[in-house]
């Protein structure tokens, strides 16, 4: 029908009838074809940025800054996933949002790879260059290759202000750090020491725990005799993994109540190779009595226990290894072998001197290894700066406990309090060249100088800076506040400090979230600090003013899992490259399986079902949205409750309850909760009932259409119009793509409409019913319309009727109050009116909440009696195969009397359903005509 014919008939409210827009679509969803050209559209139209100067209520998240070298993997798309939705929504919702983007110069892991790439093509390591050149060739690196992991964030879509871009160690960042160093260095809070670090061999420097990889490795535990070699003499056998360590032994402790060494305690046993080195016999709470022997070695310099206790008993500790892991200055015949071959002679030599008492191999024990380099790493005595964290902690702890900042979920409140409540001075230096390099100078005199960003460092004879450069962790720990501008006083960070929520793993809890309350706390308490006031020192319940948190929120998400719950790792070759899935099946499927699985603190397994689901889903969108604008859905007023039908008033209060369910869900950060009532309904609810619905509702012949009928089907235009254009609004944060695509679709060139989907209204309930309270009876005629087709298909399937095929069928709908929706009914099961001369030859009886409805049928002539017997004749083998199974399982003594409880009741209910299904069968065949 043309569009001139079409609106010669209007409604009684004079609104014209919906056109046909479903041209404006192509004919099937290739994401491909849209997202880079939607994205690059979205950026430059300026939607993404935020203005600092700007009336509206503040949102803010800064992004955890990813490894300048790394690529997304499925822990960062979730990650980013999540706070494009917040940030999404926030706009929607009418807030001025921050979403600031920026990377991590990450120190160990690029350093790393310079010098891998430099080896490989030039042949020189980082000596061969110097200090400065080689600084200068990780820049040009970063600048070259640095900018991989940008483009995958912009392929999934993420909203970040890019104008706002940050780097860790940019101009700015650098003058954040120089300020926080000299002011903790100040307050004699960072100090330098002689302390156990964990030490990596091969990149020659000490690493944090959170790059410490734990795994169970294969050794040898080796028994050694310290003493005389006849039993009858004072000695003592210790056992060890590490042998090479015993160079470095200067004591064998015992526990003070062991009497079997009591005797031993205060005296000396002579070391084996070290004729100069007598090692007491100490006695200590630390030992184990019941374990091994019940005495151990001491190597003060290569274990953190034995460092701790040489610290109580005032033992020496001298290091027996150099930065690349060989022996060195012990002045014995293994000086210049590295670890594991000292390992070996060392043995042997203790063998021909009679002191190995015992081998036991294989010997499998946890061994911490470098995240980077994969070498076991070693414990090493080494100076180093370090943070002191007691009173910075106490305050991280306190913004918890007060309330400053809520953690979600709930449940993780008690590992923070663990950590932050003992926690252990913080190692900030590392042996590297790339980062943040310590602002100290040391002179010719032993002066040690601190220089501040503005201080000029001192100059002359003797004068050098310190070599080691800070921990990656210091500068990202200032990442809120120091990306604002920091120590400035700026527009930004009167804005949006202290950001809304910090979104991230609950893996890196500690190691990231504690450091940044810390500093950011502490920076609060600075003079001139353009935050919000606080003291250091000062109790909380005696504060004036509280130190201002980096955070509100702290929203902790669990890790990404393989479809079986496991890991993802190289060596399982179970991981997902987030970038395939794009490829695959576009940004919107990879972002709608991830935020439907979202669960705060709980890991989220997923696999490549998945993410089809999820592309399934935006399919569905896609051709439900074709469908409705085929059929002339629009968006505009409502028209008036009684003036809809049953129908209409059901969707819309259905759409209405989802939406509160969807926003009281996200204000929780229940993501999964609320993305899986959104696919529910939008799936089950709207595209399988209501579109069924719709279609007869909506005149197929507009010229031979009644006025009456031609009022209804353009308030059910109208009705279609304003749920897809609610569900694609609540969708938009998971989905920006194919809603953004439909949305305009279904909304360009109508008044009073944005633009994009990015910047409209977030649906509320004036927009999805009108505000209206529910309507019970519309509900109901629903309910039982859906339990009455559900019913009629199932006992079509049963008689074997073909689902296209048409059966005429008499039903008493004026009986379950049903008379309105009857040619409904009838259109979406494919029942007929019966004529004058309908016999029924089969019946069904439905209760419904009005009324139990018989439903008769005519089925002869529909079904294939030969065809249909045969299909049910296998159908009853099957069930009689595992009547026989579950019975002869279940009369199995032996099996009954091993099996658990579990099993043996899932055999007895599979015995139960497979009865049920042999009688529903033979009932039907007893039905079936006579061949």
């Amino acid at each position: 029908m043309s569009e001139t014919s079409a609106n010669s008939k209007s409604s009684a409210a004079g609104t014209s009838i919906g056109t046909d827009r479903s041209s404006r679509l192509p004919a099937a969803w290739n994401p491909a074809d849209v997202e880079l050209d939607l994205y690059e559209g979205w950026v430059n139209s300026g939607y993404f940025k935020a203005d600092a100067s700007s009336s509206k209520p503040p949102f803010s998240i800064v992004l955890p800054p990813p490894n300048v070298t790394g690529q997304l993997h499925m822990g960062h798309a979730l990650d980013h996933t999540l706070m494009d939705h917040m940030a999404r929504r926030k706009r929607m919702q009418g807030y001025e949002v921050l979403w600031l983007p920026g990377f991590d110069h990450a120190g160990i892991a690029t350093q790393t790879k310079v010098e891998a790439m430099l080896k490989d093509t030039e042949g020189k390591d980082r000596f061969d260059y110097g200090r400065e050149e080689f600084v200068d060739r990780v820049w040009e690196w970063k600048e070259k290759y640095g900018g991989v992991i940008q483009s995958q964030m912009r392929a999934i879509g993420d909203s970040v202000d890019w104008s706002r871009e940050r780097f860790t160690l940019d101009e700015g960042l650098s003058r954040a750090v120089q300020t926080i160093f000299k002011a903790l260095y100040d307050k004699g809070l960072i100090y330098r020491s002689n302390r156990m670090v964990n030490w990596s061999p091969v990149l020659q420097t000490a690493i944090s725990d959170i790059e410490v990889v734990y795994s169970d490795d294969e050794g040898e535990l080796v028994s050694i005799r310290y003493g005389s070699l006849k039993d009858d003499e004072p000695h003592v056998i210790v056992a060890t993994t590490r042998v090479e360590t015993m160079l470095g032994d200067v004591a064998v402790a015992v526990h003070p109540e062991d009497e079997r060494y009591a005797d031993l305690v205060g005296t000396s046993l002579p070391h084996p190779f070290l004729p100069d080195r007598q090692m007491i016999v100490v006695a200590d709470d630390y030992v184990d009595p019941e374990f091994g022997t019940g005495a151990v070695k001491i190597t003060p310099a290569h274990d953190p226990n034995d460092f701790a206790l040489g610290q109580r008993h005032d033992l020496p500790m001298p290091v027996i290894m150099d930065e690349t892991g060989h022996i060195a200055g012990t002045g014995t015949e293994f000086d210049g072998m590295d670890r594991y071959e000292a390992r070996e002679k060392i043995r042997l030599a203790l063998e021909k001197q009679g002191r190995i008492a015992g081998r036991k191999f294989p010997y499998v024990h946890s061994v911490g290894h470098s995240e980077r380099s994969g070498e076991a790493l070693e414990p090493r005595l080494s100076l180093q700066w370090y943070v002191k964290v007691g009173e910075l902690a106490k305050m991280a702890g306190d913004a918890v406990r007060e309330g400053d900042t809520v953690i979600h979920p709930s449940s993780q409140e008690p590992r923070w309090f663990d950590w932050v409540d003992d926690m252990h001075d913080w190692c900030i230096s590392r042996q590297l060249w790339w980062g943040h390099r310590i602002p100290i100078w040391y002179g010719p005199e032993g002066e040690v100088v601190c220089c501040g960003p503005d201080d000029e460092p001192p100059t002359g004879p003797g004068w050098h800076q310190d070599d080691d450069v800070l921990d990656t962790w210091f500068s990202s720990a200032l990442w809120p506040f120091s990306t604002m501008g920091w120590p400035a006083n700026t527009e930004e960070l009167s804005k949006f400090y202290p950001t809304s929520v910090l979104v991230t793993g609950y893996d890196i809890l500690f190691f990231w979230v504690a450091r940044m309350m810390m500093f950011a706390t502490f920076a609060d308490t600075l003079e001139d600090s353009p935050l919000k006031g606080g003291e250091l020192g000062v109790p909380a319940s005696e504060r004036a003013s509280r130190p201002q948190i980096p955070f509100r929120e702290v929203f902790l998400h669990g890790l990404v899992r393989d479809e079986r719950g496991r890991k993802m790792s190289k060596s399982l070759g179970n991981g997902i490259d987030p970038m395939d899935w794009v490829r695959d099946y576009g940004a919107d499927a990879l972002r709608f399986t991830l935020v439907r699985g979202a669960n705060p603190g709980s890991d989220l397994p997923v696999g490549e079902d998945s993410a089809q689901s999820s592309r399934n889903f935006a399919t569905k969108l896609y051709n439900a949205t074709k469908f409705a604008l085929m059929n002339g859905a629009q968006v505009g007023e409502l028209p008036a409750r009684e003036d809809l039908t049953d129908a209409d008033r059901w969707i819309l209060d259905r759409l209405e309850a989802v939406r509160a369910h969807v926003d009281m869900a996200l204000d929780k950060h229940e993501f999964s909760w609320a993305n899986e009532a959104l696919y529910k309904f939008a799936w089950g609810e709207f595209c399988d009932w209501y579109l069924e619905i719709a279609k007869v509702q909506i005149p197929r012949d507009w010229d031979a259409a009644t006025q009456e009928d031609i009022d209804r089907g353009i308030r059910t235009q109208l009705v279609l119009g304003r749920v897809l254009d609610s569900v694609l609004r609540m969708l938009h944060p998971a989905m920006p793509y194919v809603t953004e695509v439909l949305w305009k679709a279904l909304t360009d060139g109508v008044e009073g409409y944005e633009s994009s989907l990015m910047i409209s209204q977030w649906p509320d309930a004036q927009l999805t019913n009108g505000g209206v309270k529910p309507d019970a009876d519309a509900l109901r005629r629903i309910e039982d319309v859906e339990k009455l087709v559900t019913e009629l298909r199932r006992f079509r399937s049963d008689q074997g009727v073909k689902p296209t095929q048409k059966v005429p069928a008499a039903v008493d709908f004026a009986a379950a109050d049903l008379v309105d929706l009857e040619d409904a009914v009838r259109s979406i099961v494919r029942i007929e009116q019966p004529d004058a001369e309908f016999t029924a030859t089969a019946s069904i009886e439905v209760r419904l909440s009005q009324a139990t409805v018989t439903v008769e049928l005519d089925t002869s002539g529909t079904v294939d009696v030969a065809a249909e017997r045969k299909r049910l004749e296998k159908d009853l083998a099957i069930a009689q195969k595992e009547l026989d199974n579950a019975a002869k399982k279940l009369s199995n003594e032996n099996f009954l009397s091993k099996a658990p409880e579990k099993v043996v009741e899932g055999i007895r209910e599979r015995q139960r359903v497979a009865q049920e299904e042999f009688q529903r069968i033979t009932a039907r065949l007893e039905e079936l005509p006579k061949a």
